[in-house]
């Protein structure tokens, strides 16, 4: 029965060689199409993470330039994000919390 196997391995030989290259290929080592599809979808989640930092880049230089040449929108700034005021105004900070729906 060996010599049967050992003649059906040399008659095959190359369509067998075809597939354990595929096989190697398609899920074996760091260039597998596997790894290639993840590799794929990261880079696609870079390119979305590259695009929200460039907007965030760009109003941010558009808040730079304002507060160069414009002395009330440092005032307005000053009043959003710092919770700055001049002496007449009082300041209300309303926050959102949320209850546990265990009391």
């Amino acid at each position: 029965m060996s010599q049967k196997f050992k003649n059906i391995l040399l008659k095959c030989k190359y369509p067998i060689t075809i597939i354990v290259f595929g096989v190697f290929i398609g899920f074996v080592g760091e260039s597998s199409l596997i790894n290639r599809f993840e590799q794929k979808k990261e880079i696609e989640q870079l390119e979305t993470e590259i695009e929200e930092y460039s907007l965030k880049f760009e109003k941010d230089k558009e808040t730079l330039n304002r507060l160069k040449h414009d002395p009330e929108a440092i005032k307005e700034i000053a009043r959003e994000k710092y919770y700055m005021k001049t002496e007449q105004e009082d300041i209300f900070i309303i926050e959102d919390t949320e209850e546990d729906e265990n009391e």
